[in-house]
């Protein structure tokens, strides 16, 4: 990206995997903790800050539902993706060893994704909001029983001690993260691999989504993205989001689109931008 910024909003607590994303891809911006995906799409949509770091997919979990109800209709653009290898430790105040906790702390899901260790030790899983919250938690509590799993960004911010590293289950956790801008800024044709992201809303007809999406197979465009969710509370209303390998105007990917719009009642361009080289991996 070239489009100069100040200011990047990302959600959860100082210390989480999506501030540590922003500090490794956008050293030179202050980014901002928000509470919730919400506040974070409000304040780039304000003009609070410039840019919004939202994970929207995960190896393991899958998908990050919040965000593909907020992005459609946001205002906001994806003008680049990161990938980042999850990685957590299982950390506690100074002093604290393995044999003196008895409690651990994280988000449902990284408890979900450390079962082994967990199991492993013998401690009894609490639940906390965020990931890097637990860690401020335990910080907080003063207690030696009690540990956090958490990004180790987190036990910098808040002083723990980390007792284990890499205490996830699978080595191959990976979360994608979008950049968020209320300008469509797109990535230029013929300069390497691009994705381009939309969401549409298919008829309600027999074989709709089928011949809406043929256009792609025809032109030999790839599709690596196609996730459905229903909007406005009807069971009819089907959006979809989407992805593909290309740019609007390359030949194949502005014929399969053309063909789309024939078929759908609604087709808009989330963003075109640069590949992450992870992608190649």
């Amino acid at each position: 990206m070239t489009t100069p910024a100040s200011r990047i909003a990302y959600q959860g607590e100082p210390g989480a995997n999506s501030h540590l994303v922003c500090l490794e891809h956008y050293p030179d911006l202050e980014a901002v903790p928000c509470a919730s995906f919400e506040d974070a799409f409000a304040a780039a949509a304000s003009g609070e800050t410039d840019l919004a770091m939202i994970p929207i997919d995960n190896s393991i979990a899958g998908r990050v539902a919040d965000v593909h109800h907020f992005l459609p209709d946001s205002g906001l653009h994806i003008v680049a993706e990161h990938f980042l290898r999850i990685q957590f430790s299982l950390m506690a105040l100074p002093g604290a060893t393995l044999d003196s906790i008895r409690t651990v702390h994280s988000h449902v899901h990284a408890l979900g994704q450390c079962r082994r260790v967990i199991r492993e030790l013998g401690l009894r899983p609490m639940i906390s909001g965020d990931t890097a919250g637990a860690a401020r938690e335990v910080a907080e509590s003063g207690d030696l029983t009690q540990a956090a799993i958490s990004p180790p960004l987190a036990a910098d911010t808040y002083g723990l001690q980390v007792l284990r590293d890499d205490v996830e289950d699978e080595d191959h956790n990976t979360t994608r993260f979008v950049v968020l801008s209320r300008d469509f800024v797109q990535a230029e044709a013929g300069r390497g691999p691009v994705v381009t992201s939309f969401v549409f809303n298919v008829r309600n007809l027999p074989a709709a989504l089928y011949k809406a999406l043929g256009g792609f197979a025809t032109n030999g465009v790839n599709m690596t993205k196609l996730e459905s969710y229903m909007v406005g509370g009807h069971f009819t209303g089907t959006q979809f989001l989407a992805e593909v390998d290309g740019h609007p105007d390359d030949l194949p990917v502005k014929r399969a689109l053309e063909e789309l719009r024939f078929f759908t009642t609604d087709v808009k361009l989330l963003g075109v931008y640069a590949a992450d080289a992870f992608r190649a991996r």
